[in-house]
């Protein structure tokens, strides 16, 4: 069994992430014990020290992404679902069943599967997607931000901030933003 979830969704900047992670109930009891849970609820610091830690444990795990022009093409909706399907074809053998993060089913997905509201709270394998995701995607975003100067991406990593905001007013949107997100705060 696989967890999947996503991360970037709300960003104005670069892709969106997703993880599938297959963990074993020794790991999952390991990790939990170590302090995992939804990535949202974790420190920088405790998401980094769990990714090694993921990385040895899992079974199996795959990380895939959308680009910004892909979410602009499909809608965040069909982006998200690339990108966890991308992330559960890295995967050496198809999962028997898959866990998705929320309330939408993964519709590209032919096998068995499964939503669970929270589950990023919930299971063990989301929660590590979850945070292999957010963890990818961060660290993508601060590679990419000596590249687009002004931004801020180092700091908020393409989220909708105040700053970030500012900077788009002032110099517009780069060719990583996300064109459809931004129609509203541009005009």
């Amino acid at each position: 069994m696989a967890g999947v979830d996503e991360v970037g969704r709300g960003c104005l900047f670069g892709p969106v992430f997703a993880a599938a992670v297959v963990l074993d109930e020794k790991s999952a009891a390991l990790l939990l014990k170590a302090g995992l849970t939804d990535s949202k609820k974790l420190s920088a610091r405790r998401r980094a020290s769990l990714v090694p830690m993921i990385v040895s444990g899992a079974a199996a795990r795959g990380v895939g992404q959308a680009s910004a022009r892909e979410i602009d093409v499909e809608g965040i909706r069909g982006a998200t679902e690339l990108a966890m399907l991308r992330a559960l074809q890295k995967l050496p053998q198809v999962p028997e069943h898959v866990l998705v993060d929320g309330t939408l089913p993964l519709r590209l997905w032919p096998g068995s599967q499964q939503t669970v509201v929270g589950g990023d709270s919930l299971s063990p394998a989301i929660a590590a997607a979850s945070v292999l995701a957010k963890e990818s995607r961060d660290a993508l975003i601060r590679r990419l931000a000596p590249r687009f100067p002004g931004y801020g991406l180092e700091r908020h990593v393409g989220y909708g901030t105040q700053q970030h905001r500012a900077a788009l007013l002032a110099s517009g949107p780069t060719v990583l933003h996300r064109h459809t997100f931004l129609r509203r705060l541009l005009g």
